[in-house]
């Protein structure tokens, strides 16, 4: 019994009565606000996953193995993390607006870029560069999206920014699906799409306001008449206070982002090439297996969003990878389109149901005035560990063989059953553990923080001063009427 009531969340004042309340309240700001921070994460990952999809074209195109063709996801996973520290840190520092519509042309340009790329070496290269720029999207995106709404809405909100994830890889699925096989462009075209997406992306999230919790900072230090260079000093010393203050809270959170992102990537970026390869599938049918695993991962987020808010956010997690662990032998063992996607829809309504949860038990675990620089920071070190998914996955396969009926004849094939069904048990245990053990700081109050460049922001009790408005922004306390008044210096 006392090891079920360390999962309960604790009470906290809510100055609404449930969701519809909350969601009827919702300004048209709010809603755009949040709208651009999902969207930007769901088309960052539609030209991720367009790597993941086309693997086997790619191999030919090239004239490289599957196995080098899976080094560029790799790559990207690496250099995902120097994007999330460089665009975490101006965006804690200057806001989340600029940082992240640069950031999006950024990934505009470098998907682009992707699609003109004749030799392997250059396909590389490219990956690489949009390693950085895909590693800043996601601190910022869900900052954006999360720190606006009502506290009471943060459960169903993660879930439903964080599965854009998983909408960004159907909606590559259903491109790879009707388009790439019918045009003479092939797999360049899911590179198109992702461009012309992040820059329409960038230019939407231009034209909505700034959130409220930086206006009203930035007019506060206005009228003490702050310039950038104090401004910038301040945060310099209350990053560096954190960092002494919170350091075993950040190799917690690699740790458990190290177990996501693997549990992830485990089970998604091979998949395809696991149908084809293993099971004889055609590349149609593996794609349709693909799209209705992302409907069970879509569903399984938000619903495990908006659970987690009752429940609590470990106890959410938990339960979803114990589903997971459960469906694994859904997952590899049947021979039938039905069995296997029956499979994937299962896999991935928990694994995805569990990362609904991270968005905002990342948010609330952070430090309150880094939730961009370290939540961004943290997934993309977990990422960074976890590069090597695909890679692993495909060595081992290599090297772990079975025999199937190939038109009459037995054949070897790679056993990429086995080796992701281990891979993803060994996985979950881990994530089962490091979630038991670690924090939770259930319905924090984390926009009534003070920001990062401002004095003691650095300090977890920089609390701002006021009583709450009428027309609270994300329930900072702070009303639109009082930041917009601040702004204009009324």
């Amino acid at each position: 019994m006392r090891f079920i009531q360390s999962f309960v969340p604790p009470k906290q004042k809510s100055t609404s009565t449930g969701v519809i309340p909350a969601l009827r309240g919702l300004t048209w700001l709010q809603w755009a606000q949040f709208l651009s921070g999902w969207i930007a994460w769901t088309y960052d990952a539609l030209d991720f996953f367009s790597v993941a999809l086309t693997v086997n074209l790619l191999s030919k195109q090239f004239n490289q193995q599957v196995s080098a063709i899976t080094t560029a996801i790799t790559l990207t996973l690496l250099f995902r993390s120097l994007g999330a520290v460089i665009f975490g840190v101006l965006s804690d520092r200057f806001g989340r607006k600029w940082p992240l519509v640069c950031n999006l042309l950024l990934c505009s340009s470098l998907s682009l870029g992707t699609s003109f790329v004749t030799t392997f070496p250059q396909f590389l290269a490219v990956r690489s560069l949009f390693g950085v720029a895909m590693g800043g999207v996601w601190g910022l995106a869900s900052s954006t999206a999360l720190e606006n709404l009502p506290v009471e809405l943060r459960g169903l909100g993660s879930g439903i920014v964080q599965q854009g994830y998983a909408l960004g890889y159907l909606i590559a699925a259903i491109i790879n699906l009707t388009v790439v096989p019918y045009s003479s462009h092939s797999w360049r075209c899911l590179f198109w799409t992702a461009s012309s997406v992040s820059f329409t992306t960038a230019i939407v999230r231009a034209c909505i306001p700034e959130s409220a919790v930086f206006l009203r900072a930035k007019a506060i230090e206005r009228e003490k008449g702050s310039n950038t260079t104090q401004k910038t000093k301040i945060f310099l010393r209350e990053t560096k206070e954190m960092l002494k203050t919170h350091w075993k809270l950040c190799i917690y959170a690699v740790l458990l982002m190290a177990g996501f992102n693997f549990m992830s990537h485990g089970s998604q970026d091979l998949y395809p090439t696991y149908l084809e390869s293993s099971k004889g599938f055609s590349s149609h049918s593996a794609t349709i297996a693909t799209i209705i695993g992302n409907c069970g991962a879509i569903s399984g987020g938000a619903i495990a969003g908006y659970t987690s808010q009752y429940i609590g956010r470990r106890l959410t997690i938990v339960i979803c990878v114990l589903l997971v662990g459960s469906f694994i032998p859904l997952w590899i063992i049947p021979t039938s389109f039905a069995g296997l996607a029956a499979g994937a829809f299962c896999v991935q309504f928990g694994v995805q149901g569990a990362w609904g949860v991270i968005p905002i038990q990342l948010a609330e675990m952070s430090p309150p005035a880094f939730r961009a620089t370290f939540p961004g920071v943290a997934y993309q070190l977990g990422n960074m560990i976890s590069a090597a998914s695909a890679q692993i996955e495909a060595t081992g396969a290599k090297h772990i063989r079975e025999t199937v009926i190939v038109d009459g004849k037995p054949t070897s094939v790679a056993d990429y059953a086995t080796v992701q069904g281990i891979f993803i048990g060994v996985v979950a245990a881990f994530v089962i553990v490091v979630t038991i053990l670690g924090p939770e700081n259930h319905s924090s109050h984390f926009e009534q923080h003070k920001t990062a460049f401002e004095e003691g922001g650095g300090r977890d009790d920089a609390m701002l001063e006021g009583e709450e408005g009428e027309e609270s922004v994300g329930g900072s306390g702070h009303s639109i009427r009082e930041v917009e008044g601040k702004k204009s210096g009324v």
